[in-house]
């Protein structure tokens, strides 16, 4: 064992970053019999348990089961309680009205057996970092096995003159916010800007505008999703801009109103505005440089999310950092295989093909929160054709099926299997409709295990359920 100073660490697995991803690792480390030190800078839970997944969630709930017994006779619907909303959304992320307690979380970490460290962690060499606590004492950690970067991304602001200056929300102000602003612009088309203009339009925002650069909402998701989407903004008041670039952005006065400049000449006028255009890796500060990478760009890794680049089987990086999937499930699948395969190699043993991460590559399963809900998984069919894949899709109507009409009275929806023609297995999936959450993960299975189109025709859905869809696709397809 190494010298060590007085308050220094040394454990066989070292994570930086408490989110999701890092928590993972620790956990499923120390089941393997390793010691563990999981370092966080902020708080424990990350990104999705206070700014992200589970606040905007808690968020848009209330306005789904509104909005979805409207569509039902007999059913009394009454105005929003905006201040309850938030108040639920609080209690989730453990929000006092002044500030957050991961108290729960770091109880958790410490019930693995794993040393949670408070602190801003950087490498500085191989198998050693340097940890600057709150408190600005500093001490050194050592890991005998790994290091694992699961430290995460944040909101990635565009260099439009003026748009930084303004202050902009980003997906952590629009996550948090204790009030509702009247007018409200988002910049960006994808989930964050989807979920976000819906919730606030729902929770009593007057004018909510989505100003996009592209042609449609989703632009990653079949084409259908984006139109089915904004034609139900615009049903609920939500203004959609696409094809729109805005050039320039005015604040005169700290929390006063912005002007969005938008090219050609128009403008939008907004009390606030939502940057959601993107994110960027949390590497320019963790000391990258000390063993030969670059900072401030996605650290690669192979599919044992091993990173490339340095010598020896001891950096991993799991998560957003890595840039393969910025999903915080597909974080935590890759940090499971990622602990098991340091635990296998702790062991002297190889890690092996059956924990090579390839569900991000080919399934990565994916869910809009809005109204209607779009879920995705695998390939969209342009997406399969480029990967040089022969494919043929089907679609179907979803209100057409038994299941749809009982859940609600004009139901509306969309279905789509992409189907690869040479192995005759489902190789993507689209739904779109009131809660087809629900209908996704049968087609992670079928995607990610390449289950035969004969064998899924034996799985026989309940009737009367809106998953019927499946078998009116593979009837559709020709089974």
């Amino acid at each position: 064992m190494s010298e060590q100073s007085p308050g220094d660490v040394e454990v066989d697995v070292v994570v930086i970053g408490g989110g999701p991803p890092g928590e993972n690792v620790a956990g499923r480390v120390r089941a393997g019999g390793l010691t563990c030190a999981l370092v966080e800078a902020e708080l424990f839970g990350g990104e999705c348990s206070y700014w992200a997944c589970m606040p905007s969630k808690a968020l848009l709930r209330p306005i789904d089961v509104r909005d979805a017994a409207t569509r039902l006779p007999g059913v009394e619907v009454g105005p929003l309680d905006t201040a309850a909303v938030l108040k639920r959304r609080d209690w989730f992320t453990g929000f006092d009205g002044h500030r957050h307690d991961d108290t729960g979380q770091v109880q958790w970490v410490e019930g693995t057996g794993a040393q949670a460290l408070r602190g801003r962690a950087r490498l500085d060499g191989e198998k050693r970092l340097v940890v600057e606590a709150p408190d600005d004492s500093t001490r050194i950690v050592r890991a005998r096995h790994a290091v694992v970067l699961a430290v995460g991304s944040d909101p990635a602001v565009p260099p439009v003159p003026g748009l930084a200056e303004a202050k902009p929300w980003t997906s952590r102000e629009a996550t948090s916010s204790e009030s509702v602003p009247r007018r409200l612009a988002v910049l960006g088309g994808g989930v964050v800007a989807c979920e976000m203009a819906q919730a606030y339009r729902g929770l009593g925002a007057e004018e909510v505008t989505i100003i996009e650069v592209v042609d449609r909402l989703l632009g990653r998701e079949e084409p259908f999703a984006g139109e089915m989407l904004a034609h139900s903004f615009a049903d609920a008041g939500i203004t959609v801009r696409t094809s729109t670039k805005v050039v320039a952005v005015q604040r005169p006065e700290p929390g006063g109103e912005v002007r969005l400049e938008i090219e050609g000449g128009d403008a939008v006028v907004a009390d606030e505005v939502l940057v959601a255009t993107g994110r960027r890796p949390r590497t320019h500060d963790i000391g990258l440089e000390s063993v030969g990478l670059a900072a401030g760009r996605y650290v690669d890794v192979d599919d044992w999310l091993t990173v490339e680049g340095v010598d020896g089987d001891w950096l991993y990086a799991v998560g957003d950092v890595n840039g393969r999937n910025l999903l915080t499930h597909m974080g935590k699948y890759q940090a499971r295989l990622c602990a098991d395969v340091i635990v296998r190699r702790a062991a002297g043993d190889p890690a092996g093909e059956a924990l090579r991460a390839r569900a991000d590559r080919i399934g990565a399963p994916s869910v809009v929160f809005t109204d209607p809900q779009v879920a995705s998984v695998g390939h969209t069919e342009a997406g399969a054709r480029e990967q040089g894949l022969r494919v043929r899709a089907v679609e179907y109507d979803i209100g057409s099926v038994a299941g749809a009409a009982l859940l609600a009275d004009g139901y509306t929806g969309r279905a789509k299997l992409v189907v690869d023609e040479d192995r005759k297995v489902v190789v993507g999936a689209t739904f779109v409709g009131q809660d087809v959450a629900e209908l996704l993960h049968s087609a992670t299975v079928a995607v990610v295990g390449a289950v035969p189109l004969a064998d899924l025709w034996h799985a026989v859905p309940s009737y009367p359920t809106v998953s019927e869809i499946w078998l009116r696709l593979l009837e559709t397809y020709g089974l």
